[in-house]
């Protein structure tokens, strides 16, 4: 079963700085019926106004991943980490036992637009810890490109859950599927652009939880980029 929920079903708050729209509950924003959907906890998918961001604060026993779509994000936390990511990076953050930490947009003139993504983890106590990885688009064009799983495999970032993530760039032609292993459930985000999944249309901001399929097909793409979570 394809359950669509539409863009504009989502939570939304435009606070001027930053433009926000929540997929689950959030901050001010709380549906009690959408809570998040097994380990995925969290899609945000924030605006943020030039010279502005999210200043230092604290996190515990959270899987944190940020994707960007357009602009820079500069991030530095207590670890000591200090980086500047654009689109294509990936940014991964286990708050584990405690970490605060800042995301701010470094330009003078143009917006950031990012999903920052949250992922319940298996393990509560775990040592705080940072990664990043690049994913260009020819790593996502046409293909499901794994960009986090718990074991690291294929150069993905690792993350403490059994749950693996996939990011797709698809136009045209372009026609990809995902087995779902029996049990497993999965869940999709339409970062922008349109595509079909099983048949289903979704375009920019729409998500869909997915019970009971074995195979996922993505179609009838139109500057569709996409992320997968196949999830226990």
């Amino acid at each position: 079963m394809v359950t669509v929920r539409k863009a504009k079903e989502r939570g939304h708050f435009n606070h001027g700085w930053l433009d926000t729209y929540h997929t689950f509950s959030f901050a001010d924003y709380y549906d009690p019926s959408e809570m998040g959907f097994g380990a995925l906890r969290v899609i945000n998918e924030d605006k943020v106004e030039p010279g502005r961001g999210f200043g230092m604060h604290g996190h515990r026993d959270m899987e944190i991943i940020t994707y960007i779509l357009e602009g820079a994000l500069e991030h530095k936390d207590s670890m000591g980490n200090g980086s500047v990511i654009r689109p294509g990076d990936v940014q991964r953050m286990s708050a584990g036992t405690g970490v605060r930490h800042s995301e701010f947009n470094p330009s003078r003139d143009k917006r950031v637009h990012l999903l920052q993504i949250w992922i319940e983890p298996k393990f509560t106590g775990v040592r705080p810890s940072y990664e990043e990885k690049q994913f260009g688009p020819g790593e996502k064009k046409g293909q499901l490109r794994l960009i986090a799983s718990p074991d690291g495999r294929e150069g993905s970032v690792t993350i403490h859950q059994d749950a693996y993530v996939y990011a797709s760039m698809l136009d045209g032609e372009d026609t990809v599927t995902h087995r779902l292993a029996p049990g497993r459930r999965a869940y999709v985000h339409a970062a922008r652009g349109s595509v079909d999944l099983n048949g289903t249309p979704l375009t920019g901001g729409d998500g869909a939880k997915i019970t009971g399929e074995n195979e996922l097909t993505f179609s009838s793409a139109a500057k569709a980029e996409v992320l997968l979570f196949d999830l226990a």
